[in-house]
């Protein structure tokens, strides 16, 4: 698989949790720092389904050392931690 550039996982991530996790959360608008955690649109359940999404569309497996409220505070650290372990192209 290729490798995703940054802006393509943040645009990926950003539709799937508006699309799946924004309609039951009061959460209306989804903005790069959005405290996803601290607002409970990401619960444990939800996390579980992004994770299965990041696997699954994204090609990126998130080893359980990752599965942190460091990696997952916002769409910024999400993107960041999926775009580190996406599998980088060959030089």
């Amino acid at each position: 698989m290729a490798a995703l550039d940054r802006d393509a996982i943040y645009a990926e991530l950003s539709a799937y949790i508006q699309e799946q996790f924004l309609g039951d959360s009061g959460v209306s608008e989804l903005k790069a720092d959005t405290p996803l955690l601290e607002w409970g649109v990401l619960t444990s359940m939800n996390t579980s389904l992004l994770l299965s999404f990041i696997r699954n569309e994204l090609g990126v497996t998130i080893p359980p050392t990752h599965i942190t409220g460091k990696h997952f505070q916002n769409l910024t650290t999400i993107t960041d931690m999926v775009h580190e372990l996406s599998p980088q192209p060959a030089a």
